[in-house]
């Protein structure tokens, strides 16, 4: 086999591949075997006829043609080995000489990774937010916790923006009522402002038993948008109680004795959190200086691939929270010209980083064993909710192995400059970085706090189930 590489662009090659007929055995024998099997030849068994009477049965033009289908792919894939292409995507192939018994010919164009060095990626300087905790937001923490063990009580009095009320609703446009637009038995807390406009206005004043009705537009149904007289009946009011924050306290809603025990504790965990938002922001910090500090071309093709992802993850989001792109674009406060120059602005410089990253652990030679592998794995299915047997199974079925130990790989370069690197908060102080053992630890402290977060909830169901 005879390869010719021409270089169209510093993204972009074209291979030309000349084959002598003879190399082409193993596709003949099997295009051959599989002719055979379908074929059927009087006086020969399914799978037995001879080649040169497939040959004359199915045409010879036919037989070559489904020899050199599958004899290119292969051949492709040895030339881009041998001239040693990073190549990124399908090729696009064309025969250009095709002579029985002689010569196959047939070009490959494909976009390559740019060719570079990685240099100047040591002590790259970055700065972090500060990780002081300050009372103010011990106490924050403090207060929600308090929220979670409230209860709620019944009030004497007229309705207040804060109360927890239960309401009825009915609807009428010019003085029909909607049989379909009503409901009993709503809890609402008002002031929230997350039901219909006007309501909370309604509800303020009223006392259990009595009823307004106020002007709005109908939201969902039928008749969304809908101009409509709502009726509101407010069937009791209930206050929220918080308690005291004291030792009985801590004792209720955590494993310590003291009030002042469990504030120590919370200030703790905001510290930890701190810290590894600091580390999460010098992470994406550095990365963004050393892709900054690096000037290469990028393929077009693979940047509106990366572009084409981003969309279709999104609209897949977007869909499973019941939204549209049209609501999303308003929340964000973007045009769809914006949104469009935000999604290629962060697949291209996703790409690029991903480039710098690979060069990386390639002058570095790291490489991923199986059992980061299988951490990998064991962490991607727990964000995903899946167990780890499902996502490792579905790596396979869909050959993504190849993306997944990139995946790893990089991390590992990313390591390595965050290992050189030198972060500072914006106070001056030197954030020291953990090994991979203190951050699994930290992790799973984080965990247990989650944890010991959805115990404390637990708790106030109940109290407010026992205020009723």
């Amino acid at each position: 086999m005879k390869t010719d590489v021409e270089e169209l662009s510093p993204t972009r090659v074209k291979l030309t591949i000349e084959v002598p007929f003879e190399e082409l055995e193993h596709a003949f024998d099997v295009t051959y075997k599989s002719l055979a099997k379908q074929v059927r030849i009087k006086g020969f068994r399914p799978g037995k006829a001879p080649a040169r009477l497939i040959d004359r049965y199915v045409g010879r033009g036919a037989v070559i043609s489904e020899a050199v289908n599958h004899a290119v792919p292969e051949l492709y894939n040895e030339a881009i080995q041998k001239e040693e292409i990073f190549a990124l995507g399908q090729p696009d192939v064309e025969v250009t000489k095709l002579e029985d018994n002689e010569e196959i010919a047939f070009t490959a164009e494909v976009d390559i990774r740019p060719k570079f060095e990685v240099t100047d990626y040591e002590g790259i300087e970055v700065t972090v937010d500060d990780a002081t905790v300050t009372d103010e937001q011990v106490e924050d923490q403090l207060s929600n916790l308090r929220e979670r063990f409230s209860t709620l009580v019944g009030a004497d009095r007229p309705a207040e923006s804060g109360d927890h009320v239960s309401i009825d609703l009915s609807a009428a446009i010019d003085g029909e009522k909607l049989d379909d637009v009503q409901a009993s038995g709503l809890s609402y807390e008002v002031g929230t402002n997350t039901m219909l406009d006007g309501l909370d206005d309604a509800i303020q004043g009223l006392s259990e038993g009595e009823s307004t009705t106020f002007a709005t537009k109908l939201v969902g149904g039928e008749y969304e948008g809908k101009d409509a007289e709502v009726t509101v009946t407010v069937h009791s009011i209930k206050v929220k109680e918080l308690p005291e924050l004291d030792d009985e306290f801590a004792q209720l809603a955590s494993e310590f004795d003291t009030i002042e025990e469990l504030r120590g504790d919370v200030r703790s965990r905001l510290e930890q959190t701190r810290r590894l938002q600091q580390l999460s922001q010098g992470r994406d910090r550095a990365l963004e200086k050393l892709v900054d500090s690096i000037d290469i071309p990028l393929p077009d093709a693979v940047i509106e691939d990366e572009v084409k992802r981003r969309r279709e993850s999104l609209e897949a989001q977007l869909e499973q929270s019941g939204l549209t792109k049209e609501s999303y674009l308003e929340s964000q406060e973007q045009s769809e010209e914006e949104f469009e120059e935000e999604l290629t602005k962060g697949a291209t410089s996703a790409v690029k980083a991903g480039f710098i990253l690979d060069q990386l652990a390639l002058q570095e030679e790291l490489s991923a064993d199986n059992n980061e592998l299988s951490q990998y794995v064991v962490e991607q299915a727990q964000r995903m909710g899946v167990s780890p047997d499902q996502l490792a199974q579905h790596l396979v079925e869909s050959n993504q192995i190849r993306v997944a130990y990139t995946e790893v790989v990089r991390a590992k370069a990313m390591d390595l400059v965050l290992e050189k690197a030198k972060i500072t908060d914006e106070s001056g102080n030197v954030v020291e970085q953990e090994s991979k053992a203190d951050e699994t630890e930290e992790s799973e402290e984080s965990e247990e706090t989650a944890a010991d977060s959805a115990e404390a909830e637990a708790p106030a169901a109940d109290a407010d189930k026992d205020a009723e």
